[in-house]
């Protein structure tokens, strides 16, 4: 593990109002606790984003979310506001930046990243789930930006 990554995960657990305020009432020995146990979290979630196939971060309006099979990390911030998705991201989990979809009811009328791999055999109507390169493949012509592209490089 590179230690960059440890010292973003320990300042932003660090940085929590409760463990701050652990600290401030003296109580440093369990903030340190909470502190470490935040950081292990933290670690798992980063290993799962590199190694589930699905696993994929996507940015809009409403907030940041790491998607994770059947976890789901998220914040109502930007990603430049979440350590964690940055951290991911820069890890090579692959990134979707809706920001810039404007028609929100075909992007809501999207179906969803399959949790576990499974494939319906039609992707269509509620409920239902395509691989994440299918669903890159759909917000692309949306207007979404990709980064960390989970498809196959096409060669010409």
């Amino acid at each position: 593990m590179q230690i960059g990554v440890l010292r973003v995960l320990r300042a932003t657990a660090a940085s929590w109002w409760r463990h701050k305020e652990l600290r401030r009432t003296g109580q440093t020995g369990q903030a340190q606790r909470l502190e470490r146990k935040t950081v292990l979290r933290d670690l798992g979630y980063l290993r799962q984003a590199a190694t589930l196939p699905n696993a994929h971060v996507i940015c809009g309006e409403g907030g940041t979310f790491i998607h994770l099979g059947w976890t789901t990390v998220s914040t109502l911030a930007p990603i430049e506001r979440f350590p964690l998705a940055v951290l991911a991201v820069a890890r090579g989990t692959p990134f979707i930046d809706i920001r810039p979809v404007t028609d929100v009811i075909a992007f809501a009328n999207l179906p969803r990243v399959t949790r576990d791999g499974s494939v319906d055999p039609e992707p269509w109507g509620p409920g239902k789930s395509v691989p994440l390169t299918t669903y890159v493949d759909m917000v692309e012509v949306l207007g979404a930006r990709i980064a960390n592209d989970p498809r196959p490089r096409q060669s010409i």
